[in-house]
Parts: C-alpha cells; structure tokens; sequence
C-alpha cells in the first residue's frame, strides 16, 4: 500500500531533478562565480539591481564585476536547492512523525537530509574555493546521490515494486553496471570542471589521432593547488585531452557494459525495464556525440547532464526491482486473536 509522504516525496524528487539541471546550465554558461560570496550576493539576498546596490557590491568585490546574467543563473539555483533542502527536511519529519508505523523508512530520510547538508557545505566551497575541480565534481556528485535516494525513498513509499526473487542471478551484474555508470558520472563531472568537454572536436580520432598526445599526470592531478580562480580552466591541451579520451574510453565501457545487462534484463522477461534502459543509453550517447561534433551547444549539454542522470536513476530502479527479499520483511504483528503473522 502506498505510504504517506509519497507524493510529497514524488514532488521533492521532481524538484531535485531540476536543481540537478540547473545546477548543469550554472556550470555550462560559467557562471559558478556569478556570486563571489555565499549564500548571499555581494552581500544581498538577491542579485544587487539598483545603483546603490551595484556600488556597493562593486565596493566590497572590487575584483568580481557584477554580471546580471551570471548572477541570477547562480541565486536562482541556490533558491531552487534551497527549497530542495526544505522539502527533505520535510521528508525527514514525516519520517520522525511515522518511524513506529510498519515498515516505513526512516534511517532514508534523514540520511538524505545529512546529505542535503554536506551539499549545502559543498555549494560553499565550489565559491570560496573558485571552483576547484575536486569540489565541482564532489557536488556534482552528491546532486546525483541525493537524486538517486530521493527515487529509492518514493519507490519504497509507492508499496509497489516487490523485490523479484526469480531473478537473484542478474544481481551482481545489476550492481557492477551501476558502479560503471557512476564512475562514468564521475569522468564526466572531471570533464566539465576542468573544461575538456571541447579539448576533441572530431570522431573518432581526436585531432586527426586514434591516439593523440595526452598527459594523464597532469589531467587526474587531484593535488591541485587550492587558490586560483579555476573558471575556464588552469590545465594546459594535454592534460584536458587525456581526461576527455579517458571519458570517450568510459563510454565505451559503458555503451557495452549496459548493454549486455539491457539484454539479459530482455531474456529475463523484463522488456520494459530493458527497453527503458537502452532507450535512456542510445539517447545519452547520441547527446554525447552531438556535443562533440556540434562543439557543446548549451541545450544539447544540459541534456547530457539530464540524461546522465535518467540513465542512473534507471539503473537505481534496475537495482530496486532485483534487490534481496529480506529487505522487504516487515516486522512480526499481533492478529486479532493474539498469534504473530507477518506484517
């Protein structure tokens, strides 16, 4: 039976997916520092407007000129994750208020909302810290993670989805495709924090080479030097060459990888969810390509990001339908005439 919460879940879901993509678009017109300092703007709730204002914010960041555009792309993804915080630690209550009802999560909910707090920590410092690629891609990160809990918390409240015991064989091929999947989110958060979506422009070659010259040393350098302002970049062609052929590798893997699970998922019986799952890879690998031939139009780039993310949340789901049976036990309960049957 559905549980309550689970359209108030569903909606926080909703709204998670486009912090997720605005977060994506704040990124992509480079306006991570359209607000220098956090949580406000040059020191205001909103994007300072009139001239009184604008001098001001001028005076305290001499160095940050105001720009209207970037400012607002920043706030407005602040407000949206924000309200996104709200919602969860709504979750979280609701799962306080309910927590000794039958088989209703509770360590889910506010495991979200500690994770939605680390988030807030991170937005932080991808400002403080001028978007330093490690905590670009670790916030980039942990929107996918809160993302994917907020899925497993409304799939759990709908009461639908048993776990299917017939297909226990496919679960760690279930499982490994998943860590592939997030390992190339990882690649792919590397990638645009470091501004290599555009270091090859042709396929399959890049620069006209199967194998062009590429410093692998200096692209996963995770000991980056924290201070500089890193919008646009700090490494030089090599490095972001070697961190974009590594993303094309990973898609390689990935493309067969989910694949092979998408056909086994097929023979099972479950053409559905197979069908789901390669519909979502064809669509992200073709918003992959188009990125690089077209040079990364903004609409096709957030898309990738948005597709990235419905790839996951498929998997997450693939995982969700094939987990163990136990997770499913509910607590012993007392019948009418006093003897104990399952919940």
């Amino acid at each position: 039976m559905r549980k309550p919460g689970f359209l108030f879940a569903v909606g926080a879901l909703a709204l998670g997916f486009v912090v997720v993509i605005l977060g994506a678009y704040t990124r992509l017109v480079h306006a991570g520092l359209g607000c220098p300092d956090w949580p406000g703007c040059y020191g205001f709730l909103s994007v300072p407007r009139s001239d009184a204002a604008l001098e001001l914010a001028q005076a305290r960041f001499p160095d940050s000129p105001v720009e209207t555009f970037k400012a607002w792309a920043e706030m407005i993804h602040r407000y949206a994750a924000g309200l996104l915080g709200l919602a969860i630690l709504g979750l979280a209550l609701m799962a306080l208020k309910y927590r000794d009802r039958q088989g209703y999560p509770l360590k889910l909910p506010l495991g979200l909302l500690a994770l939605v707090i680390c988030q807030a920590l991170f937005g932080m410092w991808t400002v403080t810290l001028k978007l330093w690629p490690q905590v670009v891609t670790a916030h980039l990160l942990g929107g996918f993670a809160t993302l994917s809990l907020l899925f497993i918390l409304c799939l759990r409240l709908s009461g639908r989805f048993p776990a299917d015991v017939g297909l226990t064989a496919l679960r760690p091929l279930a499982r490994a495709v998943l860590v592939v999947v997030i390992i190339q989110i990882t690649l792919g958060g590397w990638v645009s924090s470091n501004y290599a979506a555009v270091a090859c422009i042709d396929l399959p070659t890049c620069h006209g080479e199967w194998w062009p010259d590429m410093d692998f040393a200096a692209g996963f350098n995770i000991f980056q030097e924290i201070g500089p302002n890193y919008l646009g970049g700090m490494l030089y062609g090599e490095g972001r060459t070697a961190i974009h052929m590594t993303h094309r590798m990973g898609a390689l893997v990935t493309l067969l990888a989910v694949l092979w699970l998408a056909w086994r998922l097929y023979r099972a019986g479950l053409t559905a969810t197979a069908a789901a799952l390669a519909a979502a890879l064809f669509i992200q690998l073709g918003l992959g390509i188009t990125n690089i031939l077209a040079q990364l139009p903004l609409a096709v780039a957030v898309a990738h990001n948005a597709f990235g993310a419905v790839l996951l949340l498929t998997l997450v789901f693939v995982n969700y339908q094939l987990r163990p049976v136990a997770i499913e036990m509910n607590r012993p309960s007392r019948n009418a005439v006093g003897h104990w049957t399952p919940g």
